[in-house]
């Protein structure tokens, strides 16, 4: 007859195993660190480098009855650097996450990882689209704010998938860019501290809670 300690031992094997067959248990806390530290150097390069100009994050410029400010090289400049961000996000995203699927021996791309995937890429892609559309209407002051909380319902909507972790980061962003709404000329400064510091914040407690 089986002791209670081999009993609890039995029950936390069972759970590892019902977890690793629901849950995509790869993502690396590092990954989310290193997204952090590109996206405040991305932010830093818009503003000291690309001659931020912050009449684009006043909403008074897009609703006057006279004026409206022409999209200029710094939009797509500004555009650029956050695709060049996004890139240097996935790639090491791509490389950390491998690399502790391999140290924790699960695959690193099953079917959980599909549903994960799937669940995260609809929200993220609907809201891509909805950036685009507003770039094209020239309401650059919506797309910071917009971008944070399509991001944060990606997070969620995909938290089911992996560690809880992620569902909290993503309300943060959530509140983080509908505060930003209010406050449209400080655009830049949200950005950062949700693309920058709250993932270098999330990434570091799930490094240490998992992998440490």
């Amino acid at each position: 007859m089986k002791t209670k300690e081999e009993t609890i031992q039995d029950l936390a094997e069972i759970r590892q195993l019902m977890e690793k067959s629901t849950r995509f248990l790869s993502l690396s806390g590092l990954s989310g660190i290193f997204a952090g530290i590109f996206a405040i150097i991305g932010a830093v390069v818009a503003f000291f480098v690309l001659n931020y100009d912050s009449r684009y994050f006043n909403p008074t410029e897009y609703f006057g009855i006279y004026y409206k400010l022409p999209v200029s090289r710094f939009i797509y400049l500004l555009v650029i650097d956050g695709i060049s961000v996004l890139i240097l996000a996935l790639f090491f995203g791509f490389y950390f996450s491998y690399r502790r699927s391999k140290k924790i021996g699960q695959k690193f791309f099953d079917r959980t990882g599909l549903r994960l995937l799937i669940h995260i890429g609809i929200p993220l892609v609907t809201g891509g689209i909805f950036c685009l559309v507003l770039l094209f209407y020239k309401i650059v002051f919506l797309i910071g704010p917009s971008t944070l909380i399509f991001y944060g319902l990606a997070l969620i909507n995909g938290s089911k998938f992996t560690l809880r972790e992620i569902h909290y980061l993503g309300i943060m962003e959530i509140v983080l860019g509908l505060i930003s709404l209010m406050f449209p000329g400080y655009t830049i400064l949200f950005w950062s501290l949700g693309f920058g510091v709250l993932h270098i914040i999330y990434g570091a407690i799930m490094y240490y809670r998992h992998e440490k």
